[in-house]
């Protein structure tokens, strides 16, 4: 008999270290991964009418409810072929420019981060269809963990933030906004005896002829 109980013992010993080993920590496979969106939240989202193939900017104020900075890496829209993230910055020539931002938008913990006309944007590029007042373009925001926010923007009618390109985009100085690409102005042409003033684009003024 007590050969026999010590044997079912051994046995009971067993099996409890072997269903031990089997098993695994449930909160650990479960466990959700990092979310740094959660954090994140965009208002007064909205974006400037365009015309189709052109491109626009996108505006709004980013705000970060958490207590560790956040950075925006990159940016889509399936109204666009192409999204950057761009800020306007004086170039070596004393001309305010836009360029792509390095390092992405950082988010201040517990604060935001103003995206506005003449300063940093979203650059849609590329749009697939015309932008109208009253439209809205969704765009998708990615952080730098992976996780991402999209964000709905209302088209209105702006006609300032017409900054032009830094050197070396590849849009040769071109602004922004509706296709618009700002006034060009020649100098003043000289004929002969005949002269003529101003010549805009749009407008042709001639001076009066002395003969």
């Amino acid at each position: 008999m007590k050969k026999f109980t010590l044997a079912a013992a051994v046995l009971a010993v067993s099996a409890a270290v072997l269903t031990g080993c089997g098993s695994s920590n449930p909160a650990a496979e479960t466990a959700p991964a990092p979310d740094d969106a959660a954090a994140l939240s965009m208002t007064g989202a909205w974006a400037k009418a365009a015309e189709a193939d052109g491109m626009t900017g996108a505006f709004g104020t980013l705000e970060n409810s958490g207590d560790e900075d956040l950075t925006i890496v990159a940016a889509s829209s399936p109204a666009a072929s192409t999204v950057e993230l761009h800020e306007v910055a004086m170039d070596d020539d004393g001309a305010m420019v836009m360029r792509e931002i390095e390092g992405g938008f950082v988010v201040p913990a517990g604060s935001d981060y103003l995206l506005e006309p003449g300063a940093s944007h979203l650059m849609l590029m590329g749009l697939t269809d015309g932008l109208l007042a009253g439209d809205t373009v969704t765009i998708t925001l990615e952080l730098a963990d992976g996780s991402t926010l999209d964000v709905d923007a209302v088209a209105k009618d702006f006609a300032g933030g017409n900054e032009s390109y830094g050197s070396g985009e590849g849009h040769d100085a071109e602004s922004h906004g509706a296709g618009s690409h700002g006034t060009e102005t020649h100098g003043t042409e000289t004929h002969g005896t005949e002269t003529h003033g101003a010549e805009t684009h749009g407008t042709e003024t001639h001076g009066t002829a002395d003969h």
